[in-house]
């Protein structure tokens, strides 16, 4: 019968032995992780973290099925967009020179009166 662990044996083992950490590490806490750093600016934002906090609050009940499947709607629709709009903006370099002209020419012209 194998033994079971307590927590302070825990701790020790994962201070003992460098990487264990990340194997035991439940995916629940790597997409919170990661989700806190993309909210941060210092990471990336991941669609499947999103989808592993969404299960784990339903799971717990935190929240409710249909509103999850709301939310990762809202997500998905919104990452979409960003993709759309990240491929069809053009750099500044890419703008014609003579319409950058002109916008700036109207944005500094006197309003008449």
């Amino acid at each position: 019968m194998p033994a079971e662990l307590g927590g302070s044996q825990i701790s020790s083992l994962l201070e003992s032995l460098p990487g264990i950490a990340s194997v035991l590490r439940s995916p629940v806490a790597d997409a919170l992780v990661k989700a806190i750093r993309a909210a941060a600016g210092i990471g990336e934002f991941a669609f499947e973290d999103a989808e592993e906090l969404i299960r784990y609050a339903v799971r717990r009940g935190l929240i409710g099925a249909d509103e999850g499947e709301r939310v990762l709607g809202d997500v998905e629709g919104a990452l979409k967009a960003k993709r759309r709009a990240a491929r069809g903006a053009k750099p500044k370099s890419a703008r014609s020179p003579k319409l950058h002209k002109k916008a700036k020419a109207a944005k500094h012209k006197k309003p008449r009166r």
